[in-house]
């Protein structure tokens, strides 16, 4: 475990500061730290960082009520950097938006972007902003009953396409059922982070059965 006294902060006592969202592993902000800065966000458990233009500290979501909630920060390799993942409460950026970094300088075109995430707001749109001839909207449409009949027929099919050997059919099926399943999710407002909040929990009881196990 690294201490603070282990960090390399500059000539001005800086330490520069990746902040991350911790589900999405989105860059939010890059913001400084000094050692006060960072041993307050220890404590709180919240961002807290040194304003180089107005040379004071200043939390994160004092005013904004945006906090962010510190899951950890990880130093780099030559302790000059720091990664904050967080779980926030709002926009990160002070424009209102989601993360400061949005201006895009450039894409390579052979590589298409996907998450999970932009797939769940673009089902979300779907939603709010029906768009005729859409499937999703269609979905949404005939109601809750109409997306369980699919969702249950995505998983027959990916049983028998996984009894059926076939990897590259399974891959297939399965993606069919992922998409389904945001579909519900959005239908009841469940979002990805509840998913991955459900998920944490059992893994935090998986390791305690296995050390179970294990005596």
């Amino acid at each position: 475990m690294v201490k603070i006294e282990d960090l390399k902060f500059d000539e001005n006592g800086l330490i520069p500061a990746v902040v991350q969202d911790y589900y999405t592993k989105k860059v939010l902000t890059v913001a400084y730290m000094n050692k006060e800065s960072l041993e307050i966000s220890m404590e709180k458990n919240l961002t807290c960082f040194y304003s180089r233009s107005r040379q004071k500290l200043w939390l994160k979501g004092e005013i904004s009520k945006n906090y962010q909630h510190i899951v950890s920060i990880t130093a780099d390799c030559d302790n000059d950097a720091l990664v904050v993942e967080v779980k926030k409460d709002g926009p990160a950026c002070h424009l209102g938006t989601d993360s400061c970094f949005n201006n895009e300088v450039y894409h390579n075109e052979n590589e298409k972007s996907f998450s999970f995430d932009m797939l769940y707001e673009l089902i979300q749109g779907r939603k709010t902003d029906k768009k005729e001839g859409s499937y999703t909207t269609y979905l949404f449409e005939k109601g809750l009953d109409k997306i369980l009949k699919k969702v249950g027929e995505e998983c027959t099919e990916v049983i028998v396409a996984a009894k059926g050997g076939s990897k590259e059919e399974t891959v297939f099926e399965l993606s069919d059922l992922a998409y389904h399943a945001l579909v519900l999710m959005v239908e009841y407002g469940i979002t990805l982070n509840d998913v991955k909040d459900e998920l944490a929990k059992r893994h935090v009881v998986d390791k305690k059965v296995k050390q179970e196990t294990m005596k």
